[in-house]
This record gives C-alpha cells, sequence and structure tokens, in this order.
C-alpha cells in the first residue's frame, strides 16, 4: 500500500485556538480582469410647476379676497366708531332690522360709504348704569356650584337681570364694581394703556414703613414683569393700612405685590374707579350712575 502523501506544509502546521489549521491568507487570483464600469448616461431631469389641488387653489382664492381692500367701513363698526352701540350690540341691532342704510333695511355685512346715510329705526334699550359694593365672597364671573355671582344677587336681592359687571374684583376682595348693558364702555374702560385710577384700602399684616410705601410707589417686580408707578398714602389711623392708587388691574396683582416686599394682605377694599367712588355703600348694595357723575365718566372714556 502506498504511504499517503503530504503537502510539503504539514509539517509547519500552526494552530488557530480550536485545535485546527490555520488556512492560508494568500489570495489564489482566479477572478476575471477588471473592466471599468460606465453609468449609462440619462436626460437630463426637466423641473416642473408643482400643480395645486382644487382645495389649495380655493383656499388661495379665499385668502386674497379677504385681503383685497374693499370700500367703506363695515356697518357695525362705523355704528360703534358713532358711540352708538359696540360692535355685539351693532350687530344685534341690525339683524332685528333696527338700522336703515339710506333709507333701506341694513344687512349684517353692509359696508358704509362716506355718502351714505344711516338711521336707526324704532327705539333702542335705555343705557343704564349702576356702581355696586361686592361683598366678601361673592364671585364676579362664571361661579362654581355652591357660589354666588353679582348677577344672580342681584336678581334675587332687587330684580335686576340685564346688566353685566365691567371688569373683576376677587373672591376675598371687595368693593366697588360698575355693571351696565352698555357693551362700548368694556374696552376703553379696561384698556390697560389706558391709565385709568383705580383706589383701594389695604391691610396688611404688619405695619407699613416709608421705605415699603416707596417701593409700591416705583413699581414691584412680581414674576418677571414691573408693575407701573403708583400711588401709596398710610392711613393715620391704621398703622397696618395704607391707600393703593394703581392704572392697571393684573390677577391679584396687589397681593402679590404686597408679598414680594414681605407683607400679607389681610384686606383689600376697593373704593374708587377713575371718578366713581362707592361713598356710603354697604356690602351688596348699589347706586344708580347718572348726572354730572356719569356724564364725566362717559367723557373720559371718549363715549358721547
Amino acid at each position: 500500500m502506498n504511504p499517503i502523501r503530504r503537502r510539503e506544509d504539514a509539517n509547519r502546521r500552526r494552530t488557530n485556538g480550536v485545535g485546527g489549521p490555520k488556512r492560508s491568507t494568500k489570495r489564489i487570483d482566479k477572478s476575471r480582469p477588471k473592466t471599468k464600469k460606465t453609468n449609462p448616461t440619462r436626460p437630463a431631469r426637466v423641473k416642473r410647476t408643482p400643480r395645486l389641488c382644487k382645495d389649495m387653489e380655493t383656499k388661495s382664492a379665499v385668502a386674497i379676497t379677504k385681503t383685497s381692500t374693499l370700500p367703506g367701513i363695515r356697518l357695525n363698526k362705523y355704528l360703534a366708531d358713532q358711540g352708538i352701540a359696540s360692535r355685539r350690540e351693532a350687530d344685534v341691532l341690525i339683524e332685528t332690522k333696527k338700522v336703515l342704510r339710506n333709507g333701506k333695511i341694513a344687512k349684517v355685512g353692509d359696508r358704509v360709504l362716506p355718502t351714505d346715510v344711516i338711521t336707526l329705526a324704532g327705539e333702542t334699550k335705555q343705557k343704564r348704569y349702576i356702581a355696586y359694593y361686592k361683598g366678601r365672597g361673592i364671585i364676579t364671573h362664571s361661579p362654581t356650584v355652591g357660589e354666588i355671582d353679582i348677577v344672580t344677587r342681584l336678581k334675587k336681592d332687587y330684580g335686576i337681570s340685564d346688566l353685566t359687571p365691567v371688569g373683576r374684583l376677587d373672591k376675598d376682595s371687595e368693593g366697588l364694581i360698575i355693571l351696565s348693558n352698555d357693551g362700548r364702555i368694556t374696552g376703553p374702560l379696561l384698556d390697560p394703556e389706558a391709565d385709568h385710577e383705580k383706589e383701594y384700602t389695604v391691610t396688611v399684616d404688619k405695619n407699613v414703613t416709608p421705605a415699603f410705601l416707596k417701593l409700591l410707589e416705583l413699581g414691584v417686580e412680581i414674576e418677571g414683569y414691573r408693575t407701573k408707578p403708583a400711588v401709596a398714602v398710610a392711613s393715620p389711623k391704621n398703622q397696618k393700612r395704607f391707600n393703593l392708587t394703581i392704572t392697571e388691574g393684573k390677577k391679584h396683582q396687589i397681593r402679590r405685590m404686597c408679598a414680594a416686599l414681605g407683607y400679607q394682605v389681610q384686606s383689600l377694599k376697593r373704593v374708587r374707579i377713575m371718578n366713581i367712588e362707592v361713598g356710603a355703600l354697604k356690602p351688596n348694595q348699589y347706586r344708580k350712575l347718572s348726572g354730572t357723575e356719569l356724564t364725566e365718566f362717559l367723557a373720559r372714556l371718549n363715549i358721547r
């Protein structure tokens, strides 16, 4: 029997860690000769203008219509500018066919030209204004279950149901608030840039100092906002009480101003709004505004 012929490198066998021979890393070149690949030439891509779907075309047309310039001004704005009613009230007057444009019944959305004549048909509601003393615990707007708001209290105590509060007063605060059925006064009275004065009597948990009052007058930093300049006057009868007049109405502003300076408000009462004073009113009492007091009030709001 012929002996098995071994390869020449059999005696130079090396293991690869698992007992087997290590294969040679030498590559036998049996591949085909390399040829340079060329990418097929493609025709240049033509850029096409995107086409708008019908919905997009419709929206674009609507947007153009909205931004187009139309002659005249809207009828409700005209009535508001004339001091006849607020825009919302003007829409009601137009819908109830009480507004005539050149002798014909106007429609909502009509526009007024300089040559148009606008008149009111029939009688409009009489404007009413009252000064009301809101007691502590009474809600100005949107009461929850178990709470009582001003409108409910007025209807229950006096049968008044067509007036709404202008502005707000915290549940734990008391004092003057104005109610009316005249929507024209809401915007001007609550405008933060109008600088209408509101005066409060404030009682805190410790004696006030001249430095404390001075800081209130200069403005207090509250949560990244500095309050406008104010007027602070100490009470001659109570060392823990002072009067503060401000021209803005941030939420819980006075309580937050005092807290930022190390004082806690014990009681807060609004005693004046512009030229309207709470006077001798007791909690949950009211009085009608009329005469020179009302005339001056409306004049300051630029309402005729």
